[in-house]
């Protein structure tokens, strides 16, 4: 069921960090996104997961601002920042790592272009480099890393733009399976450590119930969200829940509603 109403000041006893209101949206005449609403708590995991070319991917840019909106609006705490940029950070699948820096400048490009100094930016990313699983490799440039470091790198890229609410664009997409599943294991724990609030996009139903506190299903083009799920399973979450028969009786509810 989706919640119609939200206070600003509490939902589900959480502050409200991120809300959208009636977003419409269209390209060349043709509807994209038809009126969706909905709202990401502090330090909490959301997913949109729907049928590919739906409009998910045109809702992060939305949000971050980087793309016109028809109809709606966004707000960041309470506040309306429509149509701005730079109030949220955003991930795509691709790392996206310039190949001629080493890892410690990759990560602290977002405080250099915020107008810090190098060695001021350096000292603030390396505090970081353990908790990302990136000691050690600092001074590496990016083809000398696997897939999987590349992307924890790219994380604390995002993570150094803007620490309160972080967008994932299906940041896993391209590792194999094992890489993977250790990769949003490692997620869970990093994000508990560093209290911040994610927007995440999947088309593996699998890994969004893994991983969020809820999931947001959507239709197909024109997306409007079909359903809300609340994901009831306990954390810390290891990986053999998803054998359970809760977790298994989760994925068929999102999956009646992809088909």
């Amino acid at each position: 069921m989706i919640l119609s109403q939200i206070n600003f000041c509490q939902e589900r006893g959480n502050r409200i960090k991120l809300k959208v209101e009636h977003l419409k949206q269209r390209y060349e005449g043709m509807p994209i996104i038809d009126n969706i609403s909905f709202h990401l708590n502090k330090n909490e995991f959301v997913t949109l997961i729907g049928p590919s070319g739906c409009g998910k991917s045109t809702i992060f840019n939305i949000i971050a601002g980087t793309v016109p909106l028809d109809e709606g609006k966004v707000f960041i705490d309470g506040k309306d920042y429509t149509g701005e940029p730079g109030h949220v950070s955003y991930m795509y699948q691709k790392d996206l790592l310039l190949p001629w820096k080493k890892v410690i400048d990759n990560t602290a490009l977002p405080l250099i272009i915020k107008g810090e100094k190098l060695k001021e930016a350096r000292e603030k990313v390396i505090p970081y480099l353990k908790l990302f699983g990136l000691e050690g490799f600092e001074y590496k440039y990016p083809f000398q890393l696997s897939g999987g470091m590349r992307q924890r790198a790219a994380l604390l890229r995002t993570y150094m733009f803007s620490r309160d609410i972080v967008l994932l664009d299906e940041p896993f997409g391209g590792l194999d399976a094992i890489t993977r599943s250790r990769m949003q294991a490692w997620l869970l724990q990093v994000i508990e450590k560093i209290n911040t609030s994610v927007l995440f996009i999947t088309h593996d139903i699998e890994e969004a119930v893994f991983l969020s506190d809820r999931i947001y299903v959507l239709s197909s083009r024109p997306a409007k969200i079909k359903e809300e799920v609340a994901i009831s399973l306990p954390k810390p979450r290891e990986r053999e829940m998803v054998t359970s028969s809760k977790f298994n009786k989760i994925k068929k509810q999102v999956l009646s509603n992809l088909s």
